[in-house]
């Protein structure tokens, strides 16, 4: 009689443990194989849709660049008929222009009314006599604060 009581111990190196452990590790790699193989072709369709897009751009920038060159092209001719047509125009609008000129004899303005009196300049120099002794004083915690109209006296 075994000590064991009839319960069995798995045995740690059996065969078909390790082929079930291969055959796992088989169909992991499969499905790597598989998936890799979907995300390639994934892929290559991608490229082939940017290289048609990148012809693509590629053609419209060609003719934009010769729409663009047919246009500059017009442009300059445009400008050089233009210069031309200014030139061929420039007499006829110089005469309009003494034919049509306005000219207004110098005039002198009525100052006879008291409200259209010319006036004369501000005598100012007294009151730069006066700030021009020293620094600015605030006034603002003085008692002259009050009054407004307070100026001080001219500096000695």
């Amino acid at each position: 009689m075994s000590l064991t009581l009839g319960i069995r111990r798995p045995r740690k190196h059996r065969a078909v443990d390790e082929v079930g452990r291969l055959r796992e590790e088989n169909h992991r790699l499969l499905t790597q194989l598989f998936g890799a193989r979907d995300h390639i072709a994934i892929q290559d369709q991608q490229l082939a849709d940017v290289r048609a897009k990148r012809a693509e751009a590629e053609q419209v920038v060609v003719c934009l660049d010769a729409d663009l060159r047919d246009r500059t092209t017009e442009r300059d001719q445009a400008r050089d008929e233009i210069r031309q047509l200014h030139a061929q125009l420039a007499p006829y609008l110089a005469a309009d222009a003494n034919a049509n000129a306005v000219t207004v004899p110098p005039a002198e303005r009525d100052t006879t009314a008291f409200e259209d009196q010319a006036t004369a300049p501000i005598d100012v120099r007294e009151l730069q006599a006066r700030f021009t002794a020293g620094p600015v004083v605030s006034l603002h915690h003085s008692p002259q604060a009050a009054d407004p109209t307070h100026i001080p006296a001219p500096a000695a």
